[in-house]
């Protein structure tokens, strides 16, 4: 509940920083800046080489082991910010764009700072401390959105963005300083360095080829197209991603550590995916596909008419992340099983399609674009589930059975968007639309819950029984500190 709170708070923040800037910064300003970050990301996998999953993973951790870990990070992020900083020039001549360069140098020196706080974030979601995570994310959400919109506002166009990315990792980093795990070595050391590469070796394939196949989108567009043609289809892709950015954070913590210990357990990891997935589902799935409905009038009314020629991109990109979604845990659990390099496998066979549909269907329009990015996560599809046969020992059918409740919410949803927007008078404003439908789509959302018995239920229950009994909580302490003739 904890960081539920926590990463629903920042992304609110987040996401009224990108409300303001995209009526604050052009399409071409957000594109550019959307080019270069995907090459920085990548690189930031090459940074934590799989350590972040191996302190959260490993059986015993030793003080050894963290500080061969930290000499590690030190060692590989410092390398790459040197190596991003002079390559800077050439990315910009290869996209005919210079102001990637300036872009670009900022965020390499963000690599400087970033080992400080890396291992501490790894050994906190390894004990699960929710409580501390959760202040270290309130205040670099804080100093990037107010370094964002200060600078934007002062006309700093793209280099807000940038400006603001550092602020956020040296702030973290201070924060995370004070958050340190007891009798946590401060000094890094090599002499374990052997095992945690063995380890990073495995998971940097696999990460890096998602990393790869999250950013070929921009980086092909960019390349086929202009800067401005990136800057729609990343709003396209944020509309759709914003179920990730509210419940991105909480449905994947501490999962690695979870199923970890489920395995070394013994358990089967069937059910446990089954149900994790069903849960997701339950909220992904009716987002996506109100997404597909009205994504017009969400558009409109998040970013400004200035952004509509995103919306043809919109209905691919929402299909693509409903089956996505599907297999959300299944790299995590690959991962926890000790072969993370597998899931590399149908990232891999996802990058070749991208770029061969992206090359073909592409035709000037980010609509054809974004139905290649479709074709391409189908085509991964039939990869995955023979993981599940073969690796995780998962029977893939008995999670097709465990989703039919989330598919029939879902379509009751998207039946009754269907017919309030058919029956809506269509000179209301975009905002009005989305007012009006909020109650009765939420209304049968979870009406559909009850009646198809998702476990979900008892997820939202347990979280209001939570909610008020803190509630509850705090209303007594607030009596019990009045005075006793006001009580």
């Amino acid at each position: 509940m904890i960081n539920f709170f926590s990463s629903s708070g920042s992304t609110i923040a987040g996401f009224v920083v990108s409300l303001v800037l995209a009526r604050l910064l052009s399409p071409g300003e957000i594109g550019v800046y959307s080019m270069t970050i995907v090459f920085v990301n990548m690189v930031h996998i090459f940074r934590d080489f799989g350590i972040g999953t191996y302190l959260q993973q490993e059986r015993e951790l030793t003080p050894q082991k963290i500080r061969a870990a930290t000499g590690v990070v030190f060692t590989s992020s410092w390398l790459i910010a040197l190596g991003l900083f002079l390559a800077s020039p050439w990315f910009g001549r290869w996209f005919a764009e210079p102001r990637m360069v300036p872009v670009m140098e900022v965020l390499a020196i963000g690599f400087l700072f970033i080992p400080f706080g890396t291992v501490t974030t790894s050994l906190l979601a390894r004990e699960f401390e929710a409580g501390k995570q959760a202040i270290v994310n309130v205040i670099g959400t804080a100093v990037f959105a107010i370094t964002c919109l200060g600078l934007a506002f002062l006309g700093f166009g793209t280099m807000s963005m940038a400006w603001a990315n550092l602020a956020n990792i040296i702030a973290t980093g201070c924060a995370l300083a004070l958050m340190r795990p007891k009798n946590m070595p401060w000094m890094p050391s090599f002499r374990h360095w052997r095992n945690v590469l063995h380890f990073g070796v495995g998971t940097l394939l696999s990460n890096f080829m998602n990393s790869i196949n999250n950013a070929i989108g921009d980086i092909l567009l960019g390349k086929l197209g202009n800067a401005t043609l990136v800057g729609f289809f990343s709003r396209a892709s944020s509309t759709i991603g914003i179920f990730g950015y509210v419940a991105g954070s909480t449905m994947n913590y501490g999962s690695i550590s979870y199923i970890s210990q489920a395995h070394h357990r013994g358990e089967p990891l069937g059910p446990l995916l089954n149900r994790a997935t069903s849960l997701v589902t339950a909220v992904a799935w009716p987002a996506f596909g109100l997404t597909y409905l009205l994504g017009r009038e969400i558009i409109i009314t998040l970013y400004g008419p200035q952004w509509l020629e995103a919306v043809p991109a919109i209905n691919a990109l929402a299909i693509a992340a409903s089956i996505g979604i599907v297999f959300n845990y299944t790299s995590i659990a690959l991962t926890a099983v000790g072969r993370p390099y597998l899931s590399a496998v149908p990232t891999v066979v996802t990058i070749i399609t991208r770029i061969t549909f992206g090359v073909v269907l592409f035709n000037g329009h980010i609509e054809s674009f974004a139905w290649a990015i479709c074709a391409a996560t189908i085509a991964a599809a039939p990869v995955l589930i023979a993981q599940h046969y073969i690796v995780l020992h998962h029977r893939f059918t008995t999670m097709l059975v465990a989703l039919w409740p989330s598919a029939v919410v879902t379509s009751a949803c998207m039946a009754t968007a269907m017919l309030l927007k058919a029956v809506l008078p269509a000179s209301l404003p975009a905002i009005a639309v989305l007012l009006i439908m909020a109650v009765p789509l939420a209304t049968v959302w979870y009406v559909g819950l009850r009646l198809t018995r998702h476990p979900m239920v008892s997820e939202l229950h347990l979280l209001g029984a939570g909610f008020w009994a803190r509630v509850k909580r705090r209303m007594g302490q607030k009596r019990d500190v009045l005075p006793r003739g006001l009580n």
